[in-house]
């Protein structure tokens, strides 16, 4: 007798919306596990009936069937969400700001929730010492662990799939995620407010797709890196942007520039989701980080190797009160940071969320399940393209469904 299959899990399946996060496998722990799929992309793998309360938390929560959040006051740049406060900074330890893929300050505000006691510990991410191109879920108590665990990961990750352990231990934890995972994450907490002292704070940064370990595999082989002889592999950091760097058994390296590893290899393998997500941007976070890159003349991004300088959104009072008690202690320094020069630096997500509506739209015309998006502000962002970038945008996802593409 075959197991009855959830039906939310069933519709993600379908429209290969899945983000990844793990959420299905943190409510549903017996019942459901993540597992690579072909490509590479962590999916749910269901082994057993879920119950009716799993059931309604995974269809209320999974952010492959959709967001919601609070739309943009009129007047409100309406492309990164609402927000308390914009800052650029940096890490005063010259360690994590050395580590961290931008300026440390994620590692900063992760450490500085330690040690002002507001969380016992923090869940993030690292790498996996027995696969190196993919990550595993650390808990953090020290500096060495935040540590070791600074710098981003271009790489599949389920952060939530963990949840019951961490509800079961009984610590207070400040989860760091990609925008998914504090989707999840928020929604849930939301649900069961009981939730929110196993998870007071909710970290992110901005994300741009995650990638498949077949990128990563094709990242190592234009490296020269062969994944038999790999014993570290890190995808960018110590350095802003950084190198990213190959380490073979034998003691030997092999390095690239940050812009041939994510925009020659990586961002060429992003899932489907990633490339119909309404939030690069962490909206349903207390804080978030990002790059705050220098710009040329033009107003686009450089990428050369310069001290680390993050981008510091708080997006809640919370996350406010936090950034303000880390300035306080000394753990980042910042500036004030004007929200209008952000779509220049972040093309990435600027254009994407331009892009949206009219990809959305191409999809619903064409039969395809989409998430379900609310106040998310895509409409307010589309009218920021000419008519002309919005119609070519329908008409090349139509064509891309029409080839079988996603």
């Amino acid at each position: 007798m075959s197991t009855p299959s959830s039906e939310a899990l069933a519709h993600v399946a379908a429209g290969d919306l899945c983000a990844g996060c793990g959420l299905c496998a943190g409510v549903a722990p017996d019942e459901i596990a993540m597992a690579p799929d072909a490509r590479g992309f962590l999916r749910p793998v269901q082994s057993a009936e879920i119950s009716a309360r799993a059931e309604t938390a995974i269809a209320a929560c999974c952010p492959g069937l959709g967001q919601s959040a609070q739309r943009v006051a009129p007047g409100e740049e309406p492309l990164w969400g609402r927000f308390m406060e914009m800052k650029a900074g940096h890490a005063t330890d010259a360690d994590l700001r050395h580590a961290g893929a931008s300026g440390g300050a994620l590692s900063a505000l992760a450490l500085h929730l330690l040690q002002s006691g507001r969380v016992d510990a923090i869940a993030q991410i690292e790498p996996d010492p027995d696969n190196p191109i993919g990550n595993r879920m650390r808990l953090s108590t020290t500096r060495d662990e935040v540590l070791g665990a600074a710098g981003s990961r271009y790489a599949p990750s389920a952060p939530l799939a963990d949840l019951s352990t961490l509800i079961a231990d009984g610590r207070r934890f400040a989860v760091i995620g990609k925008p998914c995972d504090a989707v999840a994450l928020r929604a849930l907490v939301a649900r069961d407010p009981k939730l929110a002292r196993s998870f007071p704070v909710i970290l992110s940064f901005f994300c741009a797709g995650v990638p498949s370990a077949e990128g990563a595999r094709e990242l190592l082989a234009e490296m020269g890196a062969p994944e038999e002889q790999l014993a570290g592999l890190r995808y960018r950091g110590n350095g802003w942007p950084g190198k990213t760097v190959a380490e073979l058994h034998d003691g030997s390296t092999r390095e690239t520039s940050y812009h041939a590893a994510w925009g020659g290899v990586l961002s060429r393998h992003v899932q489907h989701r990633c490339k119909i997500c309404a939030d690069g941007t962490g909206v349903a976070a207390d804080l978030v980080c990002a790059d705050a890159w220098e710009a040329d003349d033009a107003g686009y991004p450089l990428f050369e190797e310069a001290p680390g300088r993050s981008l510091i959104v708080a997006r809640t009072r919370l996350g406010a009160e936090i950034l303000a008690e880390a300035e306080t202690a000394g753990a980042v320094e910042t500036t004030l940071f004007d929200v209008a020069e952000l779509a220049a630096i972040q093309p990435g997500q600027r254009e994407r969320r331009r892009a949206l509506f009219a990809r959305l739209a191409a999809l619903k015309l064409m039969a395809r399940p989409i998430p379900r998006y609310e106040g998310m502000n895509l409409r307010a962002c589309a009218l920021q393209n000419p008519v002309t970038r919005n119609l070519r945008n329908f008409a090349g996802t139509v064509r891309r469904v029409l080839r079988g593409r996603k």
